[in-house]
Parts: C-alpha cells; sequence; structure tokens
C-alpha cells in the first residue's frame, strides 16, 4: 500500500511575508498548557499586527499571513482550546461595531483560520478540536486530574467530570459550573467579549473574578460557532460530518445510563453502549417531537369542536396535561440548551407562543365556568382557535431540517424582519395623513370611517379616496389625497417589494449557509444538554411530581440519581424497544449510519507528538484499516506505543525504499 507523506518546513524556515495591513506580524508562541485567556491575548495579538487595513473575504483567503498561521498551528500548536478561542475572537470582532472596516476582516481572518486548521487534521482529531470544552476552572486539561467516579455531592447539574471538570482539593466546585455559563445570558457574553483583548499588553490579573473568558466556560467550539454566526466555519465539510454525525447518534456524549456515567464525547459501539443512552440522540428527539405535537393537534382540534360551555371534557383535561408536560419540557430546554442557543432557534419562539396561548386559554376558561359568563368561555375559545396559527407550522417544523425548506424559512425570516422595520415608516406617514385628514374633514367623515378609508387606499383601493377628496375639503382635499395615493400605491408599496425581494435575494445567495447553520443549531440545541436523565414529554410530568417532592427528604444526589434513572428506564422501555428494532432492521439492511467515525480511535494529542514535524495523510485510516482487521487498539489515553513503533518503522522503511528508486533512476539517466 503506498503511503504519501507531506513534508512542511519550519515555520523559522517559511518565508514570513505581510498580510493584508503590510505588516509581518509576529507567530503566536502557544503551548499545549496555555490556559484558554493566554491562547485568546495571543491569537488577538497577531491579528492586532497582521490586519490593520480593510480586506475582504477574498482577499483574506489568499492571504499568505494566514497561510503562514495555518502552517504554524498545525506543525506546533497542540492546545485543545485552539479552535475555541478563534471562534471566540471571530465573535469578538464582529461584535465591535466602533471600528467596522477593521473588524469585520479580522473576524473573517479568525473564521478562515478555524476552518484550514481543522482540514490540517485527521478526521477524529478534528472530532477532539471541535468538541473540546473549555474546563470549569480554566486550568490545561493536562494538569486537572479528572476521576472516574462521581463524588456524593454532584448533580446533573455540577460540573462535567472528563470534558471541563477541574479538581480542587480533592472537590468539586458545583458554583461556577460549566452548566451555569451554558445557561449565561447573551447580553453576559458581549461583555465579555469587550473585554477579551482589551489588555492584551498588559499584565492580567490573576483573580479568577476578573477573567474576561469566564463566561465561555463549559462550551465547546461548534456551540461558539452557532452563538457567534460563525456560518462558513459551521458549512465546512469536516464540521458537517461531525454534526451529522451527532444527529445520527454515531457520535454520542453519554455512554450509559448510571450514576457512574460521565459526559464525553464518544463513538458508538452497539455492542457496549447502554440502549437507553440512545434516548439523547437528537434524530429520535426529533421524531418524538413530531409525534407529540401530532397528539397536542388531536386534542386541541377535538377541545374546539366539542367546545362545551358548562364543563371541561375529558379531552380538555388532556389538554391541559398535555400543554403542562409542554411547557415543563420547554422550561428545561431553556435550562440545559442555554439562553444564547435557545432564542437561536426560531421555533423555540413559536413554543412560546404556543404555550403562552394555552395559558391565556386555561385561565379565561376557569374564569368562565366559576362565574357562569359565557362571553369569557366565548373568548377563551377564541383565543385557543389562534393556537392553530403556530401549532400548524411547528408540527412542520421537520421540514426545515430539509435542504429545500430549509433554505426558505431563513429567507422569510430576514424578510420578516425587514417589513417590522419598514413598516414604522409607513406608521409615521399613515398617522400624519390620518391626522391632517381627520381635522380638515371633521365636519364629514369620523376619526374612525377616516382611518378605514385611508386602510383601504393603502392596500390599493384608490378610487375610494378620488371619489371623497372633494367632501373632505375643496381646498386641501384633492391634492392631500392625490399625494397620499401617489405616496401609498407607489413609493411606499414598490420600495417595500423591492426591499424585500433585494432580502430574499440577498439570502438565498447564502442558502446553503443558512440551512446549514439552522441545522447546526438544532443538533447542538438537542445533543448539549449536561442532563443525564431527560424525560420526554408527557411523561416528564410523573418524574416531576414524583422527584420534585423527594427532593426534601432525599438528600443523596446519587440516590436521587439513581431513582431517576430506575423510573426512566420504565417509562420510555416501549420507545427505546422501537429505536433497537429500527436500527436493527438498517443494519440488517446494510444501512450504514457511521458517518466515517464508528470505532475505535488513536489519542489524537500522543499521536501528534510521535510525529512532529511531519503530518502523514494516512495516519487517520491508520487505526480505521486496524480496527477492520480484527486488531485492538487503545482508546483512552494509553496508545499502544508498541504498534505505533511498528507503523513509523514501517513507513520509514517504506521512505528509504522510495529514496533508493528515485537514485537509481537518476543515475540511469546521467549514465
Amino acid at each position: 500500500m503506498p503511503i504519501r507523506v507531506k513534508v512542511k518546513k519550519l515555520p523559522s524556515q517559511r518565508a514570513h511575508s505581510p498580510g493584508p495591513g503590510g505588516n509581518a506580524a509576529p507567530l503566536p508562541n502557544i503551548g499545549e498548557g496555555d490556559r484558554f485567556r493566554d491562547v485568546i491575548k495571543k491569537l488577538s495579538s497577531f491579528f492586532s499586527n497582521a490586519i490593520t487595513t480593510p480586506s475582504n473575504f477574498e482577499q483574506l483567503r489568499t492571504a499568505d499571513e494566514l497561510r503562514t498561521l495555518v502552517d504554524h498551528l498545525s506543525l506546533t500548536c497542540t492546545n485543545p482550546a485552539i479552535v475555541n478561542a478563534l471562534l471566540a475572537l471571530k465573535w469578538h470582532y464582529e461584535a465591535d461595531d466602533k471600528h467596522r472596516d477593521i473588524s469585520g476582516p479580522r473576524s473573517d481572518a479568525c473564521e478562515i483560520v478555524a476552518w484550514r486548521f481543522l482540514s490540517r487534521l485527521s478526521e477524529r482529531e478534528a472530532v477532539d478540536y471541535c468538541l473540546y470544552e473549555i474546563p470549569e476552572l480554566d486550568e490545561p486539561e493536562a494538569q486537572a486530574a479528572v476521576p472516574e467516579t462521581i463524588h456524593e455531592d454532584s448533580s446533573e447539574h455540577s460540573p462535567l467530570l472528563s470534558r471541563g471538570g477541574s479538581v480542587s482539593n480533592g472537590s468539586y466546585r458545583r458554583s461556577s459550573g460549566p452548566q451555569r455559563h451554558k445557561s449565561v445570558k447573551r447580553s453576559q457574553l458581549l461583555q465579555s467579549l469587550s473585554r477579551l483583548t482589551a489588555s492584551f499588553h498588559s499584565e492580567e490579573s490573576e483573580d479568577e473574578e476578573d477573567d474576561p473568558t469566564t463566561p465561555f466556560r463549559g462550551l465547546n467550539a461548534l456551540e461558539i460557532a452557532a452563538i457567534s454566526n460563525a456560518k462558513k466555519f459551521l458549512g465546512q465539510a469536516i464540521v458537517q460530518k461531525i454534526i451529522t454525525a451527532i444527529w445520527n447518534g454515531d457520535i454520542v456524549f453519554w455512554e450509559r445510563l448510571d450514576i457512574q456515567a460521565t459526559k464525553k464525547h464518544r463513538y458508538y459501539n452497539p455492542n457496549t453502549f447502554d440502549p437507553f443512552a440512545r434516548l439523547r440522540v437528537p434524530k429520535y428527539l426529533k421524531a418524538w417531537e413530531v409525534f407529540f405535537f401530532m397528539v397536542f393537534m388531536a386534542l386541541y382540534y377535538t377541545v374546539l369542536i366539542e367546545q362545551n360551555p358548562t364543563t371541561i371534557t375529558r379531552a380538555e383535561y388532556v389538554l391541559y396535561v398535555w400543554l403542562a408536560a409542554f411547557l415543563y419540557d420547554e422550561l428545561a430546554a431553556w435550562n440545559d440548551a442555554g439562553s444564547v442557543f435557545y432564542t437561536s432557534d426560531v421555533w423555540n419562539v413559536f413554543d412560546m407562543i404556543m404555550i403562552t396561548i394555552g395559558i391565556i386559554f386555561a385561565a379565561l376558561r376557569v374564569i368562565g365556568i366559576y362565574t357562569g359568563n359565557q362571553d369569557v368561555i366565548q373568548v377563551a375559545f377564541d383565543i385557543l382557535a389562534l393556537e392553530a396559527l403556530f401549532m400548524v407550522p411547528r408540527i412542520c417544523s421537520f421540514l426545515s431540517l430539509s435542504p429545500y425548506w430549509g433554505t426558505l424559512i431563513p429567507c422569510f425570516k430576514e424578510m420578516g424582519k425587514d417589513f417590522i422595520k419598514f413598516m414604522v415608516l409607513i406608521v409615521i406617514i399613515y398617522l400624519g395623513f390620518l391626522t391632517t385628514f381627520s381635522l380638515v374633514g371633521r365636519d364629514s367623515f369620523t376619526f374612525s370611517s377616516m382611518t378605514m378609508i385611508l386602510t383601504k387606499i393603502f392596500f390599493g383601493s384608490s378610487g375610494v379616496g378620488i371619489e371623497i377628496m372633494d367632501d373632505i375639503d375643496r381646498v386641501f382635499g384633492p391634492p392631500l389625497m392625490l399625494l397620499f395615493i401617489c405616496l401609498s400605491s407607489f413609493l411606499l408599496s414598490g420600495s417595500l417589494t423591492g426591499m424585500l425581494s433585494y432580502s430574499f435575494s440577498r439570502v438565498i445567495t447564502q442558502a446553503r449557509e443558512e440551512y446549514l447553520y439552522v441545522y447546526s443549531v438544532y443538533v447542538l440545541e438537542a445533543s448539549t444538554s449536561n442532563r443525564l436523565t431527560h424525560f420526554l414529554p408527557p411523561v416528564n410530568l410523573i418524574a416531576l411530581v414524583v422527584f420534585r417532592p423527594l427532593r426534601f427528604f432525599v438528600h443523596s444526589e446519587n440516590k436521587f440519581r439513581a431513582g431517576r434513572i430506575v423510573l426512566l428506564r420504565i417509562t420510555h422501555a416501549p420507545i427505546v424497544g422501537v429505536i433497537m428494532m429500527y436500527e436493527s432492521i438498517r443494519r440488517k439492511a446494510g444501512h450504514e449510519e457511521f458517518a466515517g467515525f464508528g470505532g475505535p480511535k488513536l489519542d489524537s494529542h500522543v499521536a501528534r507528538k510521535a510525529l512532529p514535524p511531519v503530518r502523514s495523510e494516512s495516519s487517520a485510516t491508520a487505526t480505521a484499516s486496524a480496527a477492520e482487521e480484527g486488531e485492538e487498539v487503545e482508546v483512552d489515553g494509553t496508545v499502544a506505543l508498541g504498534q505505533m513503533e511498528a507503523r513509523l518503522a514501517e513507513m520509514s522503511e517504506k521512505i528509504e525504499q522510495l529514496t533508493s528508486v528515485i537514485l537509481a533512476m537518476q543515475q540511469e539517466k546521467q549514465g
């Protein structure tokens, strides 16, 4: 089997040409043990020196300065937070509105370097970098001893043990875990961004409270890319391969459901994994969501058709249960995914509106029955009828995961934003003419009638205005009415149409990026929760009723978690059975769901250290071939060094053979 080896020059041997700013910026020296804040300071210093003049995206893509930085990082940098730092800097520069001409190119440069750095890695190394979570105490991962068991005081909201957890005097600091930072508000992240690079020229305080990167703890690179709108990064092939693997359940974060379980990204193995861990796969969560909303809609139509004005029917009772389960599930999603992720998904806005309408209906319904007021009851059913405006699109939200519908939804979203902004101008002009016409024609028309007339004119009934302009006033009526008709029929309507067309064309040109962004946000929102036991609605109400009162009596988190696991296994056994049956049928039919990530892997950091500065393209496939041949390769930190040395020796031998063949051919030509 031929082996291709790419040999690169060290950074000291490579010509360091000036970048877009015309400056030869010194390359950052990032160590493996550098903290996240230190990595950001070093990178921000480089980008500030390298990019000092406005540049467009294409100029940055061809800039030698960025290529040199990528080569330097791919050869020398093994810090696991490097991609996180690049994407956090991208958001920092993008949020800087005061220096948009410079901060914009720097933001694009960070995104370009991030995806090019990933392109130099094997697929498994890319997974490790993209899913690395910033540690809780901002300590190097190599220095944080991570136990394999959970302490007695840990809970589902305590810091992660294997990713982002850190040890201090043998115990965990629960007050500042990643779960708290995943629920941090967008405003807090933006405030911390303004301090990320403000002091990279000065010594920064070591006080933990003064660390501006604190809100980023517990976030992995893909999460930071989602909240920073790094759509080009998320659209890269390797990143989408990782996200698709998470969607299908080929990459999972929970291996089993027991009190010793830890959250860490792993490659799914159906022979060793707990079947109940498949409940966390986004694809199955989406399927259950569709089923839940279909039942919700059936109950909704049943209640509206019956409309019993005197008593609450059985279907209405079940509807209230469904609504309560829906509300509790959304609150849990807000808490698990965080406000940043939750508000990034447009469908979550529909969910909150649906819940609000349902609560108003229930309140008015109870008040109407208690007081015997039929008018209140009728208003309650009228308000419930508004639910269909949001429920029907919400059931069809799974279509947004397809490329066609997924590109149209962002277009409608942007057009809606521009429409609302433009309507402010229309309302201002409309109120001005309404006031004038109402005062000038006060003897002939009331304020309400004039309001309706001008509304008809604005929507195209220009003849109505021409017929009544003399009745308003013989002197001022005709010119004012003709002016209003021209403004509404030509200027305002034409401008609105042109603006919406521009919004549609602007978004549709980036349709693939927009679709992949929406798809990525949903997958990450569904999979990045720190909660071990997730009860699907409406079963989540059983967990709420059973375990919420037990909080006052059971103080051991291990016992509490064990009880939740037992209840989940009992209530979700039929669902897991259907999932296992589906996956078994797919495997028998020959459908491979693994997106190239299944099976064992070598430890990326050890492997990269063993081969500086030469990076072999065959290294990414060495482990996969070993797995196919039945060889055993260790996964977790203890790499089979004997196998690695054997492969290195074999590679060196083949290189020597190739060199001797080339020398022999040259001698033949000279002879």
